[in-house]
């Protein structure tokens, strides 16, 4: 189900496009009307945004549904020192594409939106519905957009493809994570009579020895690895630097993995608090995020770990699909970070697996570049799959 030779180039262009564009988290607007207008060109049946700016493509019908899922949005690109070359340019090099998305997931993105061009091309179109959501703010909280798409605008598929980066590999799973928000309570006092007061920071520093000892005894699974634990951030605010802090927060990343809960990751903490004596307390920290449109979303800072079994029906179509357009059985693996997987397959309990064009390693870096040939073997790979799960007509 490869691509026609105008097609190859026209995703790779349409790659740049989509690369050139900055699409910070909250900035997608003109990304989307990029991937909108592509879709309408190409011919689906039926291309809207949704109330959270999400993209959405939809084309054939029947009682199963395909969703391939695909963000927008970027992270920064840091300090522009450090790239070669401009982050922004989609330029092709010796095979290679690079800028700040090319990666994380614009690839991923293009691939699967010209993966539904090869069926359209072939006359191919399998007995189900596919759809492509090209979703926002994926990056500040993985599963939010596409949670708004198929919760609150009840479009519920039978299947889930994650195009993030595999390395043509199928992901069939990822650790979950959760952001604590740690205080400790003191008594303040002037610097110069420390006795007189009681330190949050020195109370803070008992609760990080105490993160430290719990990092070697956290759960751990055979597929996803051990669960982990890290101070990522504190802050102790005071009127004057020659104050006894009475109050500080630390900031946690939990990463869970399967059998751990966020209700095991705040005992945790609370375990450590009682131990050392320590006034303070443990929550999960809320999040809020808003979209291009204005579309607010309210929650937690809390993704669940999920991982699907190597002998599911859906896992089985992906590696037939993936075979027959690679040549060659592809690896099994796990992801290393979260993703809207967190969502679907973690809380909605969608059978969902991850395939992607690119190198993970490289996302979020300035080095961060994809193989041309790999997102076209992607886009062939997307339309395989999509043939072996919903079936032939």
């Amino acid at each position: 189900m490869s691509l026609l030779p105008q097609h190859q180039s026209a995703c790779i262009d349409f790659l740049s496009d989509l690369v050139r564009i900055r699409s910070y988290s909250g900035d997608e607007g003109e990304i989307a009307a990029r991937v909108a207008d592509e879709m309408r060109r190409l011919g689906f049946h039926q291309v809207y945004r949704d109330r959270a700016g999400n993209i959405v493509g939809r084309v054939g019908k029947g009682a199963q549904r395909l969703l391939f899922d695909g963000h927008m949005d970027t992270v920064g690109i840091g300090n522009p020192a450090t790239w070669l070359d401009d982050p922004f340019s989609g330029q092709v090099r010796e095979g290679m594409l690079s800028g700040r998305g090319s990666v994380d997931m614009k690839s991923g993105l293009a691939a699967m939106i010209y993966g539904v061009k090869a069926l359209l091309d072939a006359d191919s179109l399998p007995k189900g519905e596919i759809i492509v959501a090209a979703v926002v703010q994926e990056e500040p909280a993985e599963g939010v957009a596409i949670r708004a798409l198929i919760d609150d605008e009840g479009l519920w598929p039978s299947f889930v493809v994650l195009g993030e980066p595999t390395n043509l590999e199928i992901a069939l799973g990822h650790r979950g994570r959760v952001e604590l928000l740690v205080s400790t309570e003191g008594r303040a006092c002037h610097g110069s009579a420390p006795e007189l007061g009681e330190n949050a920071l020195y109370a803070a520093s008992k609760v990080i020895f105490g993160i430290e000892l719990l990092a070697g005894h956290l759960g751990e699974d055979p597929k996803l690895g051990k669960g982990s634990i890290a101070v990522t951030g504190i802050d102790c605010p005071s009127s004057s630097r020659n104050m006894v802090p009475d109050h500080c927060e630390l900031i946690i990343d939990r990463r869970l993995t399967l059998g751990e809960t966020r209700e095991r990751a705040v005992s945790e903490i609370h375990q450590i608090l009682q131990r050392e004596g320590v006034r303070g307390d443990v929550v999960v920290a809320g999040r809020e995020t808003r979209t291009y449109t204005g579309h607010v979303d309210r929650g937690l800072e809390y993704y669940p770990p999920w991982l699907m079994p190597e002998d599911s029906p859906l896992v089985k179509a992906a590696v037939r699909g993936v075979e027959r357009a690679l040549e060659h059985k592809p690896k099994l693996r796990v992801w290393g970070f979260s993703t809207d997987g967190a969502y679907t397959r973690g809380e909605a309990g969608i059978p969902t697996i991850g395939f992607g064009p690119g190198d993970d390693r490289l996302a979020h870096t300035s080095n961060e570049q994809v193989r041309v040939a790999d997102v076209l073997l992607a886009a062939e790979g997307y339309a395989q799959i999509a043939l072996e799960v919903l079936g032939r007509r």
